[in-house]
């Protein structure tokens, strides 16, 4: 009895290494890529912004014109592969006044848009 116990218990605690568990990534929030920030212009309205870059994850909950978008990639390999991508934009009277964060702004977002 004791020769099946032994075995039994050297596999079950062999099984439980850390490195025999899967890890999945975990992607979270606004997934950009700058060829949409390449679509903003100053003076497009909040619905032409939410139509390009989607729906925001955070809006300032004291200034309803300021949309974060934020992205966060957390690998499950390894820490090297970790992502953090925020891109802040800012609403005066409902048009595009400003743009900042992680990714760079084309030339062409300073020519304002011209809404009828």
């Amino acid at each position: 009895m004791l020769y099946r116990v032994i075995p039994l218990i050297a596999v079950l605690t062999l099984s439980a290494c850390t490195g025999w568990i899967y890890r999945i990534d975990i992607p979270q929030g606004n997934f950009l890529e700058q060829k949409d920030i390449d679509k903003l212009q100053i003076g497009m309205t909040k619905e032409q912004v939410k139509f390009v870059l989607g729906t925001p994850v955070v809006t300032d909950a004291f200034n309803d014109d300021v949309w974060h978008y934020v992205y966060r990639f957390k690998s499950g390999r390894d820490e090297a592969f970790n992502k953090e991508k925020v891109f802040v934009v800012s609403f005066q009277e409902n048009k595009l006044t400003k743009a900042e964060g992680d990714f760079e702004l084309p030339e062409s977002f300073y020519n304002p848009i011209v809404n009828d």
